[in-house]
């Protein structure tokens, strides 16, 4: 099946699944409740209108997300979809150099692990208080 067929197919049982569950399939209503599960970037009801006409097929983060709004396997979406490894996902999200930080984070002491989780969290808190306005 090509890239194309994919994504037709894709689409066709996305409408499917959403019929069944009793939702009109159509972009403002799937993208509300995607965006409430999803812990990534938020996805635009134009995105959520290309999964419904065909036109594109979700990452696979997304597709995991979509599966959990959906209450299905990722794989009644997309029969050729394939669950990763937890530990080929972990190398993805994390990265080789990352993996070297946690790797050196787990190397400290107990004290110096407090220290050093204190600052993350106060650099993510307040990045995050800067990103809001």
């Amino acid at each position: 099946m090509n890239k194309n067929e994919r994504k037709k197919q894709f689409a066709k049982n996305l409408k499917r699944i959403m019929v069944e569950m009793g939702l009109k399939p159509m972009a403002s209503v799937l993208e509300p409740r995607f965006n409430l599960q999803n812990y990534g970037k938020d996805i635009s009801p134009h995105g959520v209108a290309k999964w419904l006409r065909g036109e594109s097929l979700p990452s696979y983060d997304k597709m995991i997300t979509l599966a959990k709004v959906l209450n299905v396997q990722p794989n009644e979406l997309q029969p050729d979809f394939k669950l990763k490894e937890e530990k080929q996902i972990k190398q993805e999200k994390i990265g080789y150099q990352n993996e070297e930080l946690c790797k050196a984070f787990l190397s400290l002491s107990v004290e110096q692990k407090k220290i050093v989780r204190e600052i993350i969290l106060s650099f993510a808190q307040n990045n995050c208080s800067e990103m809001k306005k």
